[in-house]
């Protein structure tokens, strides 16, 4: 597989991370697409590792999903912008500290999305305790599923 088809896997690998912050866009399902385009282009056993692991870890995000309540984040008062420093938060503490830094990232960049919102600590960590309840661990599960899944395809294209 050349280089700008690992780009373009990549840029839809992003597009699907972006999506799933986004409601009623299949993120999740963009990550997979892109992880079973790439185990095609490139059939090696290291690729076809990737594709069942990347199933299996979207299987095991989804039924954790369906334990979890639904997703009401309008109701929460919450703006798309908190989702989006979530997000950059999760993938920057994704690799800062590997892996489990995802978590820390995606609470502390909501929490400094709602402290720019609201302006003060108390309100702010009030927030985000709504949004985590209203949908936002939902988010967050799916959100960790795909990049996990996103570490597994970069890894294999660099070290593979």
């Amino acid at each position: 597989m050349g280089a700008w088809e690992l780009l373009l896997v990549g840029v839809v690998i992003l597009l699907g991370l972006g999506g799933v912050l986004v409601p009623g866009v299949p993120g999740s399902w963009l990550v997979w697409a892109a992880v079973l385009w790439w185990a095609f282009e490139d059939p090696r056993g290291l690729s076809w590792a990737v594709l069942v692991g990347a199933t299996a870890v979207l299987f095991l995000a989804q039924v954790i999903r369906w334990q979890l309540p639904p997703r009401r984040l309008r109701t929460s008062g919450t703006i798309p912008r908190t989702a989006v420093y979530a997000g950059v938060g999760a993938l920057l503490g994704f690799f800062l500290l590997p892996v489990v830094g995802a978590v820390p990232g995606f609470l502390g960049g909501g929490y400094l999305a709602e402290r720019l919102r609201l302006g003060g600590h108390r309100a702010a960590v009030a927030s985000i305790r709504s949004l985590m309840r209203r949908g936002g661990t939902s988010i967050l599960v799916e959100l960790f599923a795909c990049l996990l899944i996103m570490g597994a395809w970069l890894g294999a294209v660099i070290w593979g």
